[in-house]
């Protein structure tokens, strides 16, 4: 039986609950002063003051893990992701800074199908190998769960390529938790213009039935975006994958409003992602219904476009996510320090609604907020300690990573 624990901090910020945090309940990230935490067998037993836990144990049963009056919270959970996928698309991030928008670079061929051209011609050997490399990244910033999506094959073989890498990731990784989404419908491929429909039938009849007898994807997503895919379609396609056993995500409303938030309540999504254009009907929608708004800072940042209304949505009693959405061309980046900065500066959000946004909020984006995201007894022990005795150090460090060490089910799996 392994026993350790967590002794010496400064704080142990909790974010303490076992469903998503919406409105002012986002502010409740329940700090403990010199808090301490009892791990057993990955999990955790007891967290309180470290005079409360001393007295429980013997402490020479335990191994202990020094936090030197550091800051101790939960690992951060990252909730929308494109992490498999083969080539790059640097040029592309050129052709933005001298003025082209995204559709426009969508519309001349590169964009997402450029990324799918180059995940056809990958291996399932070579995504494996980038794969490991991206989480290798993620973890030193202290993600200890992360979702990934396919989207970047559209046919049947590279959507089921992309899901198998993701398979043999989690299998493969002790010091990660995946999530995997199966994304099919991210694109319209040209021979498909004007056939959006006949691409959907394809998704529904071909790939999600292997999807499915293969178990390789807890959700389905759809790109559902003027000139991508309409809501009738995205209608279409997520109650065929809900009808099959998946949960739902949505990429919605992000560069027109199109009334994806509105779809996403309406069919019990558990995210909407995006979310730039939403109406205040649709904002309302998904805090009536529960659904979580994962926000994606750094794709705004990257295509220089307005952020997400995080303050609206929070004040209108919306459960709200962070995430980084890493993908091969309107936001290269796994960075959640800038995330934070990003949200703090530039999104009207308190640091307290910030933690609270990437860490049980996101494991709620993911169903797993029973599991992970707070320190609560009971839970995975996936836990950060920072370099700074207080959780204010995370925005007022901008853009720069102060996650020391990081825990994952009670061992250490990182430190910086």
């Amino acid at each position: 039986m392994s026993k350790k624990v967590i002794l010496n901090s400064s704080e142990v910020v909790t974010c303490s609950g076992f469903e998503a945090k919406s409105g002012t309940t986002m502010m409740q990230i329940n700090p403990i002063k010199n808090g301490a935490i009892l791990i057993q067998d990955g999990y955790i037993s007891m967290v309180g003051t470290e005079t409360e836990v001393l007295k429980t144990i013997d402490l020479d049963d335990y191994e202990i893990i020094d936090a030197k009056g550091n800051t101790v919270m939960p690992g951060f959970v990252d909730s929308h992701t494109h992490f498999i996928f083969g080539g790059y698309r640097a040029e592309e991030f050129s052709w933005r800074l001298r003025g082209d928008s995204y559709m426009d670079i969508m519309e001349r061929g590169g964009g997402i199908v450029s990324s799918v051209r180059s995940t056809r011609e990958s291996t399932l050997a070579e995504l494996v190998t980038v794969g490991n490399k991206r989480l290798d990244s993620m973890i030193k910033f202290g993600v200890t769960t992360v979702e990934g999506k396919s989207g970047y094959g559209l046919d049947k073989a590279t959507e089921i390529k992309q899901l198998e890498a993701m398979r043999i990731l989690k299998e493969k990784r002790t010091d990660i938790d995946i999530a995997t989404t199966f994304l099919g419908p991210h694109a319209v491929e040209k021979q498909y213009k004007g056939k959006e429909d006949d691409f959907i039938d394809l998704q529904i009849s071909e790939v999600l039935p292997i999807v499915i007898q293969k178990n390789l994807a807890e959700f389905a997503d759809i790109f559902c975006e003027k000139n991508v895919f309409t809501i009738e379609q995205s209608r279409r396609f997520l109650l065929a994958a809900k009808g099959l056993g998946l949960k739902l995500k949505i990429h919605a409303d992000e560069i027109v409003q199109l009334g994806g938030a509105e779809l996403a309540a309406e069919l019990g999504a558990i995210s909407a992602d995006h979310l730039l254009q939403a109406s205040d009907f649709g904002i309302s929608q998904l805090a009536a219904k529960k659904v979580i708004a994962t926000l994606l800072p750094a794709t705004a940042f990257s295509l220089k476009t307005d952020y997400a209304n995080a303050r609206k949505m929070i004040n209108s009693n919306c459960a709200v996510a962070l995430s980084t959405d890493l993908n091969p061309g309107s936001c290269f980046s796994n960075s959640i320090p800038l995330i934070i900065s990003l949200a703090a500066l530039y999104m009207d959000m308190r640091i307290e609604e910030i933690i609270t946004s990437l860490t049980i909020n996101g494991a709620a984006a993911l169903s797993r907020e029973r599991e992970t995201g707070s320190i609560d007894v009971g839970k995975k022990a996936d836990i950060i300690i920072l370099d700074f005795p207080s959780y204010h150090f995370l925005p007022y460090h901008i853009g720069m990573n102060i996650v020391k060490t990081v825990i994952k089910s009670g061992n250490i799996v990182a430190e910086n």
